[in-house]
């Protein structure tokens, strides 16, 4: 993961509020004070998960004004949708999307970014907040595939799927509520799968604006799949009619 850091609790504050990828944050044993209580509450909002470490440490990756505080940033960028959506367009591409609805385990979220880029998804659309964090568990989870998927980070997930449709794309979320299966869908044409939170599911705001609610048949006792192999039955299902349709 290629990555750099940066020190103070200001910057480091600036940071993750400018929605910079934050990997991993260490913070001096026994920090006390109003900015700190400050950033403590900002990485609680983003579920970042601080390491408390003595200062010598922190004195290993810098000999400067640190103040108690170094982060870790990766250099996966973000997109905006909005420019993403009229590129793949005008490149006379049918788009082909995926919106993860509050997904919170990082494993699942590297594995679905792996097989999102494997199918040529053309963005993955996430909310800015309430997700799993886009660290190196995440990153190593997807082998690498980050780095070549595009990634929007999104402060209203409602508000895109409306774009979304505006726009002529349909969508699709996939609730163990549905009654239309996967199969009976039309994914040739511009469409964006929503994958929801591995305990709740997709909110209900996502669901209300969705085109269609889908699920996959289940025939064992078993009643629910873990997302990311859910996502992936689905995606490569979406991918078989998507080469039916080019052929």
């Amino acid at each position: 993961m290629k990555e750099d850091f940066i020190f103070g609790l200001r910057p480091v504050i600036e940071a993750i509020e400018a929605g910079k990828t934050v990997d991993k944050v260490f913070l001096q044993n026994a920090l006390q004070g109003p900015i700190y209580a400050e950033l403590k509450t900002l990485l609680a909002e983003h579920k970042i998960r601080p390491n408390y470490v003595p200062v010598e440490k922190l004195n290993r990756f810098t000999r400067k004004n640190h103040q108690g505080v170094v982060a870790f940033i990766s250099d996966v960028p973000f997109h905006s949708i909005e420019n993403i959506l009229p590129e793949i367009f005008e490149q006379g591409r049918t788009p082909f999307l995926l919106i993860l609805d509050r997904l919170t385990d990082v494993r699942n979220f590297g594995a679905i970014c792996r097989t999102a880029e494997c199918v040529g998804i053309d963005a993955v659309i996430i909310p800015e907040k309430g997700g799993a964090p886009l660290n190196s568990d995440a990153i190593k989870t997807s082998a690498g595939a980050m780095y070549n998927l595009k990634i929007c980070k999104e402060k209203n997930l409602a508000h895109v799927v409306d774009f979304l449709q505006q726009s002529g794309v349909q969508v699709f979320s996939a609730t163990e509520k549905a009654q239309q299966l996967v199969y009976e869908v039309d994914f040739s044409q511009p469409c964006a799968l929503v994958m929801g939170n591995e305990e709740t599911g997709i909110s209900k705001e996502v669901l209300h604006h969705s085109d269609a609610k889908i699920k996959l048949p289940i025939e064992g006792k078993t009643q629910s799949l873990n997302v990311s192999v859910a996502c992936g039955a689905i995606l490569y299902e979406a991918l078989r009619q998507r080469m039916v349709s080019v052929g």
